[in-house]
C-alpha cells in the first residue's frame, strides 16, 4: 500500500493562482519494530491542551458585517482568529471580546519591512499597537507562504520577520504578541516517512536555519498549511477516508521507527517536526535526566496556520468529520502530552498534531478563483453552517479503538529503580504516550517509579497488540490478567482555578464574564454555600471551574484572558469543594 504525505498547500484567502503539487514521496508499511535504537526523550511538563479557531478570510462581496461575525464567532465558541491583512473594521469589531486575533503583514509589504526598521516600527504602531489591549491581538503573520507565493522575496522574509518582533519589543508588547510567518507545506521536500522530513535544499539552511533560531530566541510558534484532503484526492486509492478524517483505522507504520499513526494529520505534523530538528538538531534535548525543571526553553510549538477541507470534490460528511476530528484532536490529546518539536521523541502515532490549528476558513468567500477554492467555508455567506461543527468538544475518535484489553504489563518492582527507570526510558522513547505522567499531568499521581514505569510500559504493550515481547523490558515487566490499578487519562479528574497574580481586576472581568455565560455563580453570593473565604480568586476559582467543567473541560474554556489554569489535583478553597465531572 503506497501512501503520500505531502499534500498540496493551503489556498489562503489572499489572491493567488491555481497550483497543483507534485506527489512526494510513498511509503510502504511494515512491521513495527519492537526494539531498536533509542532516541532522546523529552518530556514536557505540564503541557496543556491546544485550541482551535478559524480563517476569516474577505475575499467576497457577500459577506455579513464585522459585527455579525463576530456575533457568530461568539455563538459558536471561537476563541482566536487569523485575517489576512489588518482590517480597522475587523479589528474594532473584535474589540473587547476576549477573542485572540493574528494579524498579517502581507507579501506586499515584506520587502519594505526588511529593508526598513522606521517602516516595520510605524506598521507595528499602525496596525497593531493603536488597538492593543483593546483588541486582543496576539500574533503577526508575516507574509504568507512566501516560499511559494513570492519566491523573489526569501532571503528578505527573516529580516522583516526581525523588523517586526524589534518595533514589538520596542512598544513592550512582545512578550504578548509573536511573530511568525505562514509556511506552506511544500517548504518540505520530503515527508514521508516523517522521520525522515526535511525542507527543500534551496531554503533549509539559508532561510529556516536562521527562521528557526529566530523563533527559539522569541518563544514564537512555528506555523504551517497544511490540508490532509488534498492528499487523499491525489492518491484515494492508497489513502483511507478514515485515515485522514480522524476516523478509526488500522494506521500506517513509519519503517524507520516502528511507530503507528492513525491519522495523516499527525504524520505530516511529525514530519514538519523532524525537518525542524534537521536544521536545528539543538531543538531537542538529550534526556529525561539532563533537562531542567522548566524545560522547555529550546522548543517551539507548532501551529497549523491552515487547515480545512474543500466540499467541492470532498462530502460535506467528510468535511464535518475531519474539522470535528481536529478540533477533538486538538483540545483532547496535547493536555496528555507536548505538542512540540521534540514530540516526536515520544507519542507520535497516537497524537502529536499542531498545539494550536486554524481552521481555513469562516466562510465560503466567492470571488475566489476557482470552484474548489469558493467552498472552504463553514458558514454560508448568511451565516447558515456549512455542517456542523462543534469548536467547544468536536467530535469522533481520535485515537485507534482496539478491543478491551484483556492482558496487561506492568512493573516489577523486584528489579529495583534502575533498571525501572531504564525501562520507562525505553518504552517512552518508543511510542509509549508519557505525558501524562509529567509533573501536574492528569497521572503524574502516585509519582512513584512503579507507578510512572508501569503506565508507561503497559502504554507500549497496549500499543504493540500486546506481544509477549512488549512486555519484557530486560525482566523489568509482567504481563498479568487481572486488571490493575493504572490511571486512565481520559477519567482522570482536572480542574480550573484562577491565576492570582494577574491581580484583581482582570479576575473581576473573567468573574464577570463567566458568570454571565453559563457558569452558576448562586453558591458564591452572599450567604451562598461557597461565599466564604471571600476573596477575589476563590470567587474567581468557583466561576471559572463551573464554567469549565460545564463546557466539556475543553482548554480554551479555562482561558479567561489569561486569568485562568487547569489543575489536576483537587483544590482546597477554604470549605468549598469545586466539582469535577470525572
Amino acid at each position: 500500500m503506497l501512501v503520500s504525505h505531502n499534500s498540496p498547500p493551503c489556498l489562503s484567502s489572499a489572491h493567488r493562482p491555481q497550483r497543483k503539487q507534485d506527489l512526494m514521496a510513498a511509503h510502504a508499511p511494515l512491521l513495527v519494530v519492537l526494539l531498536g535504537l533509542t532516541l532522546p526523550l523529552l518530556f514536557f511538563p505540564g503541557a496543556e491542551a491546544g485550541e482551535v479557531g478559524v480563517c476569516w478570510g474577505t475575499v467576497a462581496d457577500n459577506l455579513p458585517s464585522p459585527a455579525a461575525v463576530v456575533q457568530l464567532l461568539k455563538r459558536q465558541s471561537i476563541t482566536m482568529v487569523r485575517i489576512y491583512d489588518t482590517d480597522r473594521g475587523v479589528i474594532r469589531a473584535l474589540a473587547n471580546t476576549g477573542i485572540k486575533l493574528m494579524v498579517s503583514l502581507p507579501n506586499e509589504q515584506l520587502a519594505s519591512a526588511a529593508s526598513s526598521p522606521p517602516f516595520a516600527r510605524q506598521w507595528v504602531q499602525d496596525n497593531v499597537a493603536a488597538f492593543y489591549p483593546t483588541t486582543r491581538i496576539n500574533g503577526v503573520a508575516v507574509g504568507n507562504e512566501v516560499f511559494d507565493m513570492a519566491k523573489g522575496l526569501t532571503q528578505q522574509l527573516v529580516p522583516a520577520m526581525r523588523n517586526v518582533q524589534a518595533a514589538l519589543a520596542g512598544l513592550g508588547l512582545d512578550g504578548a504578541i509573536k511573530v511568525s510567518t505562514p509556511v506552506a507545506f511544500t517548504a518540505l521536500k520530503k515527508s514521508w516517512p516523517p522521520s525522515e522530513g526535511a525542507f527543500q535544499d534551496d531554503i533549509a539552511q539559508s532561510v529556516m536555519r536562521p527562521m528557526v533560531a529566530f523563533l527559539r530566541q522569541t518563544g514564537s510558534p512555528f506555523m504551517i498549511n497544511v490540508y490532509p484532503f488534498r492528499a487523499y484526492l491525489d492518491d484515494p486509492q492508497h489513502i483511507s477516508v478514515a485515515y485522514w478524517t480522524f476516523q478509526p483505522n488500522d494506521g500506517v507504520v513509519d519503517p524507520d521507527t516502528g511507530r503507528r499513526y492513525y491519522n495523516l494529520y499527525d504524520a505530516q505534523m511529525d514530519a514538519v517536526r523532524y525537518a525542524i530538528r534537521s536544521v536545528s538538531p539543538g531543538s531537542v534535548r538529550a534526556s529525561v535526566t539532563t533537562q531542567d525543571a522548566g524545560g522547555n526553553d529550546d522548543d517551539i510549538l507548532l501551529t497549523s496556520s491552515e487547515i480545512g477541507c474543500s466540499d467541492w470534490k470532498i462530502p460535506k460528511k467528510h468535511c464535518k468529520n475531519f474539522a470535528n476530528g481536529l478540533i477533538a484532536h486538538t483540545l483532547g490529546a496535547s493536555s496528555a502530552r507536548a505538542k512540540h518539536t521534540s514530540g516526536l521523541l515520544d507519542s507520535v502515532g497516537a497524537g502529536a498534531g499542531a498545539t494550536s490549528a486554524y481552521i481555513f476558513a469562516l466562510f465560503n468567500e466567492d470571488k475566489k478563483s476557482d470552484d474548489s477554492e469558493r467552498n472552504f467555508g463553514l458558514f454560508y455567506p448568511d451565516m447558515q453552517p456549512v455542517y456542523d461543527v462543534d469548536f467547544v468538544h468536536g467530535s469522533g475518535p481520535v485515537t485507534p479503538a482496539p478491543a478491551p484489553a484483556s492482558s496487561w504489563c506492568v512493573a516489577n518492582a523486584g528489579v529495583g529503580d534502575a533498571r525501572m527507570q531504564a525501562a520507562l526510558d525505553y518504552a517512552c522513547g518508543h511510542g509509549a504516550d508519557c505525558g501524562a505522567i509529567q509533573p501536574g499531568a492528569r497521572c503524574f499521581s502516585p509519582d512513584t517509579k512503579v507507578a510512572h514505569a508501569t503506565y508507561a510500559m503497559n502504554d507500549y504493550y497496549q500499543r504493540h497488540g500486546r506481544a509477549s515481547q512488549a512486555c519484557d523490558f530486560n525482566g523489568a515487566g509482567s504481563i498479568v490478567y487481572q486488571q490493575p490499578s493504572i490511571c486512565d487519562p481520559s477519567q482522570a479528574a482536572s480542574w480550573c482555578v484562577a491565576r492570582a497574580e494577574v491581580g484583581d481586576a482582570r479576575l473581576q472581568a473573567a468573574l464577570d464574564w463567566a458568570c454571565g455565560h453559563g457558569a452558576d455563580c448562586s453558591a458564591i453570593q452572599r450567604g451562598g454555600r461557597c461565599f466564604d473565604p471571600d476573596t477575589k480568586v476563590a470567587h474567581a476559582s468557583y466561576a471559572f471551574n463551573d464554567y469549565y467543567q460545564r463546557n466539556g473541560r475543553a482548554s480554551s474554556a479555562c482561558d479567561f484572558a489569561g486569568a485562568g489554569s487547569i489543575v489536576y489535583q483537587a483544590p482546597k478553597i477554604g470549605n468549598c469543594q469545586l466539582r469535577s465531572k470525572a
